[in-house]
């Protein structure tokens, strides 16, 4: 089985107010033409389609016209999508019969059918250009822990990995052949590495990788954008075909995996994305504001890129700061978007603060709780505590 592993594509993001559309539309020409060249039997896209859940209607429309294309590369490929935690799985599912007529497979939510949960609707059988049975995708889109269906004879405390059993249990029914099995899932798995991660949706819920049961040969993972491997090789986060914040430094690609035979290692290759506007963060350290302004001033006037300046901070910014830096970049092609003010160690020593709204925004309100409960009272806050305010941040998510 020949495995395309794509996620975090977050159609729809503005990036400091400047429409995004030339950028996503590159990716997905560039992910028709691997398409095209490598001919896998699936295309995986592990969650996180939109970047909002109320994506636009021209946005939907990128997203569907790419697809399009990408499925008329390789006629005998199926695709099979899940949501992530920045998708609306019921926006994802509205035109989900209509695309199964085409191979692809949109898998938003877990549904209840008769008070049983359809484990069916997760498992799916892919099939080679010749029309053999290969392998099987389970598909799981991203679910909360406390919002997975309590499964028969499970108690309430247990309801992630009671599910989890259970769904091992029908992928084993269903996997008669002993066939390769791929496992999707939009989740922060412990021990991960989130460099460059930001997530203003707040704090993540770590999984163990050993407690999802399924008898995976790879698990094509998504949610976290720096790309990595894990469990022996066996699981990967792709990362994000294009970068979504200026720390996430690395490399940007999908993952082209292949499998023969089930209980084999997976045999992996990454084919690089390239992305016509890329992040710059200027100069490498930070230095003071009079010193970085002259390097806006001389960036190249033709050259596409998103600009953060890195400015040390003796005292407080500049109040006429951003203005000066707008009229830096009058005239040229790259894009100012913001500074990372860098505060003097003796004053960042005494207590955190923020520079600047977008700071703020990188933290979760678990981190913003913390930080005032250790200024407020000069001790980290208690592990209980954190974790009853991180239960009540997770329930009223979806309020």
């Amino acid at each position: 089985m020949k495995i395309l592993h794509t996620s975090d594509w977050h159609l729809g993001q503005e990036f400091y107010s400047y429409n995004r559309t030339e950028e996503h539309e590159a990716f997905l020409l560039q992910l028709e033409e691997i398409v095209r060249k490598e001919q896998p039997d699936v295309l995986v896209v592990s969650g996180d389609i939109y970047h909002n859940a109320t994506p636009s209607n021209a946005v939907m429309r990128m997203f569907t016209d790419g697809l399009d294309r990408i499925c008329r590369a390789c006629p005998s490929m199926q695709v099979v999508v899940t949501a992530g935690n920045h998708d609306s799985s019921s926006r994802l599912e509205v035109t989900r019969s209509l695309w199964n007529r085409f191979g692809v497979y949109i898998v938003g939510r877990i549904e209840k059918t008769d008070n049983q949960v359809n484990f069916d609707k997760h498992i799916i059988g892919i099939s080679d250009a010749s029309g053999k049975r290969c392998g099987y995708v389970v598909a799981l889109p991203h679910v909360f822990a406390h919002a997975y269906p309590l499964v028969e004879g499970a108690k309430a405390e247990n309801r992630q990995e009671a599910f989890y059993a259970a769904l091992a249990k029908r992928v084993r029914e269903v996997n008669v052949e002993n066939l390769p099995v791929v496992m999707m899932a939009h989740m922060a798995v412990t021990g991960s590495d989130i460099t460059g991660h930001d997530d203003i949706r707040g704090g993540m819920e770590y999984v163990e990788l050993d407690s999802l049961k399924v008898d995976f040969d790879y698990l094509a993972l998504g949610h976290i954008h720096c790309p990595q491997l894990l469990g022996a090789g066996r699981a990967r986060y792709c990362g994000s075909p294009v970068p979504v914040s200026f720390d996430e430094r690395y490399e940007h690609s999908v993952t082209m995996v292949e499998l023969q035979h089930k209980g084999e290692v997976p045999v992996l290759r990454y084919l690089p994305i390239k992305n016509p506007w890329p992040l710059r963060t200027i100069p490498s350290e930070a230095v003071p504001f009079e010193e970085a302004l002259p390097l806006l001033q001389n960036f190249p006037a033709d050259e596409q890129a998103y600009i953060r300046l890195q400015v040390k901070l003796e005292d407080v910014p500049p109040h006429n700061a951003l203005e000066r830096a707008c009229m830096a970049m009058e005239g040229k092609k790259a894009r100012f978007c913001c500074f990372k003010w860098e505060q003097r160690k003796q004053k960042a020593a005494a207590a955190k603060v923020f520079a600047d709204v977008e700071q703020i925004k990188a933290q979760s309100p678990l981190q913003i709780a913390e930080l005032y409960y250790h200024n407020r009272f000069g001790v980290p806050m208690e592990k209980e505590l954190c974790e009853m305010l991180n239960q009540v941040i997770e329930e009223t998510k979806g309020e």
